[in-house]
């Protein structure tokens, strides 16, 4: 190979390489692991059927305005006589001129569309708020995974520490037993630590249908959770899918209690017919044709009508009495949201507050116990108080951010994005 052609492909290697190596350790976000959820999920796909099920009985129940065909034919031969040949074919055309009844029957297929749609899309919003869910679950145990593996590093270094000085003669053999102890401990936890992880980091994986690498710590979403809650009822009553679906519901339960009503109404329609039949020689045909146009009114059906109507009203002040109620539950979700935030946020304040408090403890009693004037017990457990605290403050952040995805999704917006 030329060495001209050797360093135009080693400055190849070395552009592009470095850069695909560094797409592939990309840390995952918030954003990117909802928008996998949404493309690879089985809900999303299964939430699309129920619209494309919608669309074909919406279809079906359009047809009732077209006309219809039919076209039949029948061959005989008899096996005694060959001669006995007989062909035979129809065709019949049926089209509906009017006939009350379709109209509300079509208006309720097409309002059970759309309550389908918005359903489908209230399932695709909760997938998303189930994939971010799962993803700070999982950065939270990530979090306490670090806390433990520094106190564990921390007992490590004391118990080396405080072998030294029995060594030397400043310290008893219970001192060392403590640090010993400690150090099981710690170590004890981080393996507790690392199977939370791993087994949030699968129910991750099986959300996403995609293998997991670095997560990313998701500071806008971490930041927006630390303001003031704000809830605006009547905006979330008008953009969450679920009301959305039930408001829909409601009226394609009135347009199939019209139904009976319109049964009272006379119908017409048109139907014509031809026939062809051929017996014995080909040449002998006999045609027949007709049309004629057919007029229907059940006058009186047993009370039918009026008891299906009965029913069908009593479902739809049923429904009324339902959407009425998700309405308040809507107005409850979003209080206990803000609720619920605030105290998480009061929570992590004072979590932070006391890693501060533990860690100069900590730092304290390593310097009073060097100079003999803590024990072992005393320094074991500041550490303790220490990893407690890291813990605390860990979880308190991301209960913080999963009580803001509360909100949100009380809200109607969707798990990232929007606010």
């Amino acid at each position: 190979m030329k060495p001209a052609v050797k360093q135009s492909l080693l400055l190849f290697l070395l552009l592009v390489y470095p850069s695909a190596l560094a797409a592939q350790e990309a840390p995952l976000t918030l954003e990117r692991a909802v928008t996998l959820a949404l493309e690879r999920n089985e809900r999303a796909a299964i939430a699309d059927t129920t619209v494309e099920a919608a669309e074909a009985r919406v279809s079906r129940a359009r047809s009732a305005f077209f006309p219809r065909v039919d076209i039949a034919g029948n061959w005989r031969n008899d096996y005694a006589d060959t001669t006995d040949r007989q062909l035979a074919t129809a065709a019949s055309l049926t089209q509906p001129i009017f006939d009350a009844r379709v109209f509300p029957l079509f208006r309720q297929a097409r309002f059970a569309r759309e309550a389908v749609r918005f359903g489908a899309g209230e399932s695709k919003r909760l997938l998303g708020y189930d994939a971010a869910a799962v993803f700070l679950t999982t950065l939270s145990f990530e979090q306490v995974l670090l806390a433990a593996e520094r106190r564990r590093d921390f007992a490590r270094t004391s118990l080396d520490d405080v072998r030294a000085r029995f060594e030397a003669g400043l310290v008893s053999s219970n001192d060392v037993t403590r640090a010993e102890l400690e150090l099981a401990t710690a170590v004890r936890g981080v393996a507790q630590a690392a199977g939370d992880v791993q087994a949030s980091r699968v129910e991750l994986e099986n959300l996403l249908k995609a293998d997991v690498g670095p997560l990313a710590r998701p500071s806008a979403l971490l930041d927006a959770a630390a303001e003031p809650p704000a809830t605006d009822v009547p905006a979330a009553q008008q953009r969450r899918g679920d009301i959305a679906a039930e408001r829909a519901e409601v009226e394609a339960l009135r347009a199939f209690a019209d139904e009976p009503r319109a049964r009272f109404l006379p119908s017409v329609g048109f139907n014509a017919q031809t026939r062809n039949i051929n017996d014995g020689p080909i040449a002998d045909r006999t045609n027949d044709a007709f049309f004629a146009f057919n007029f229907s009114w059940p006058v009186f059906d047993a009370g039918v009508r009026r008891a299906e109507r009965l029913e069908r009203e009593a479902l739809v002040r049923g429904a009324e009495l339902e959407l009425e109620a998700s309405l308040r539950g809507v107005d409850r979700e979003l209080q206990s949201a803000a609720v619920q935030l605030s105290t998480e946020q009061a929570a992590l304040r004072e979590a932070t507050a006391a890693v501060r408090a533990a860690r100069k403890n900590a730092e304290e009693t390593t310097i009073l116990y060097r100079e003999g004037l803590a024990s072992a017990l005393e320094l074991a457990d500041a550490t303790q108080r220490l990893f407690e605290a890291e813990v605390a403050e860990a979880t308190a952040t991301y209960r913080m951010a999963l009580a803001y995805l509360s909100l949100r999704e009380a809200s109607g917006v969707a798990a990232v994005g929007e606010r």
